[in-house]
């Protein structure tokens, strides 16, 4: 059996900064919660929304699933995690952003590239990642002839694009964008160097929106 001890130890650390440093807000947060933004992100161990915007409790509303995905609205019997999420962050507890985080070496992303040239990807990951199809077959199709990694880096950003597409889709979510009650956010996050770009939809760009970390370098050139 593996050992815990980490997590029982990281526990006891928080309870001293939650309820010991600062019981102001644990007390508030026990009377409800009121998220700014609904952030719809990848499981990706590596890619912890709340630690990488150094956010309170409280502060988002967080989604995940491989690739972070956003299916089509889609009325039937199946059962809807991402949609019953996307339904209370929005109609419940109305949030203001939605904001939809790729990133970098996302190995959903990487499934779906391979499924183009017949590689399975387990029982479930293969028809999961398939909502991002189109985006698939825009790269494969406008680049064919680069290299496998800067294919799916450009996937990775197209898949965000596929999922504020179907975000619209749903009409409470549609309602609420066309009366200025909730913006929808693109961003894409690059592990390697911290560099944060969103979708600019005047643009039809991902452009900087936080510059990636290098002290030592000041002239250092920005990932693509």
């Amino acid at each position: 059996m593996a050992d815990v001890t980490k997590f029982l130890s990281g526990i006891e650390a928080f309870q001293q900064q939650h309820f010991g440093e600062n019981p102001e807000l644990a007390n508030t947060l026990v009377n409800g919660q009121t998220p700014q933004a609904l952030l719809i992100g990848c499981c990706d161990s590596r890619v912890d929304p709340a630690l990488l915007m150094d956010c309170d409790l409280g502060d988002l509303f967080i989604l995940r699933n491989i690739a972070n995905l956003v299916p089509p609205y889609l009325k039937n019997d199946d059962y809807h995690g991402v949609s019953s999420s996307l339904e209370y962050a929005v109609c419940y507890l109305e949030v203001s952003d939605i904001i939809v985080l790729g990133h970098s070496g996302c190995g959903g992303i990487a499934a779906l590239m391979g499924s183009a040239k017949g590689e399975e990807a387990g029982e479930f990951i293969g028809k999961w990642v398939n909502i991002a199809a189109k985006a698939r077959d825009k790269v494969l199709q406008e680049m064919p002839n680069e290299t496998p990694e800067n294919q799916a880096r450009a996937c990775e950003k197209e898949a965000i694009l596929v999922s504020l597409r179907n975000l619209m889709t749903f009409p409470w979510v549609k309602e609420r964008v066309a009366k200025g009650q909730l913006s929808l956010h693109g961003w894409y996050y690059n592990m390697g160097t911290g560099q944060l770009r969103h979708y600019n939809q005047l643009t039809g760009e991902f452009e900087i929106l936080v510059k990636h970390y290098a002290p030592n370098q000041p002239q250092a050139q920005e990932d693509l």
